[in-house]
């Protein structure tokens, strides 16, 4: 049966009061049954940990394994680690705070687990800006970029996560993992279907001079640590001129 593969879901937050609640409604709304739902929050001073334990009956109820633990961190990408330390699925995905999945996500993702046997997939994404969205689709191909790929839709395999963790270097942490899994050979599928939501926004995209100046840094030194051409510093330059310049 499809629904014997259990699937870990990670949610990783801070003070995320105004959002926490769509994220979670979004798990709960997933069509597929077999789900174990994991909420690492930073130690929120605001109202986070009160929306979060106001759900747990629910989850419960939805026969949804609620697991949540709230203590301070190195960053997100520490949390996410330990989230996937804590996580008993076959299958585990992360979706961050005010992001969230459509109901088919996980049913979806499922599909092509039990078909390809991926070590990671994912899939297109909804961006949000401004209230108007609009479709960045999954691509995999030789030339490798972020434009083709979306964190949120994002699915790796527990065996895999157990020989790749989060460098807990910078914030591409996550495109790292990515470059490393891709050059040990890993099975890689992708889906062209929305499975996600994304808001635009955070640190990755903040409109100052020094911050985009050491983000193109951190990025090129990702490709050249992973072994890739040093001209793949055109494809850093071409990401932050866009996000500085974005409307």
């Amino acid at each position: 049966m499809i629904n014997e593969c259990k699937v870990s879901i990670i949610t990783v937050c801070y003070n995320s009061e105004t959002v926490i609640e769509n994220t979670m409604k979004s798990v709960l709304s997933q069509t597929y049954n077999n789900i174990e739902y994991i909420i690492v929050d930073g130690g929120s001073t605001d109202c986070t940990m009160q929306i979060v334990n106001q759900y747990k009956a629910t989850f419960a109820g939805k026969g949804i394994e609620f697991k949540v633990i709230s203590e301070p961190d190195q960053g997100i990408y520490d949390a996410m680690n330990k989230g996937i330390l804590m996580a008993s699925g076959e299958v585990i995905g992360l979706i961050n705070s005010g992001d969230w999945y459509e109901d088919c996500a996980v049913n979806t993702m499922i599909k092509y687990f039990k078909k390809y046997r991926f070590d990671m997939f994912y899939a297109d994404l909804y961006i949000w800006r401004k209230g108007k969205s609009m479709i960045k689709r999954a691509k995999l191909q030789n030339y490798v970029t972020t434009r083709d790929w979306n964190h949120p839709t994002t699915f790796i395999t527990k065996e895999t996560y157990q020989n790749f963790k989060y460098a807990c270097h910078g914030i591409y942490d996550d495109w790292d993992l990515v470059l490393r899994i891709r050059r040990s050979g890993r099975k890689i599928v992708i889906c062209n279907k929305v499975l996600a939501n994304f808001t635009f926004g955070g640190i990755s995209n903040r409109k100052n001079v020094k911050d985009a100046w050491r983000r193109f840094k951190e990025r090129y030194k990702i490709y050249l640590d992973n072994g890739y051409s040093k001209w793949y510093i055109f494809e850093c330059l071409l990401m932050e001129t866009i996000k500085y310049f974005a409307a």
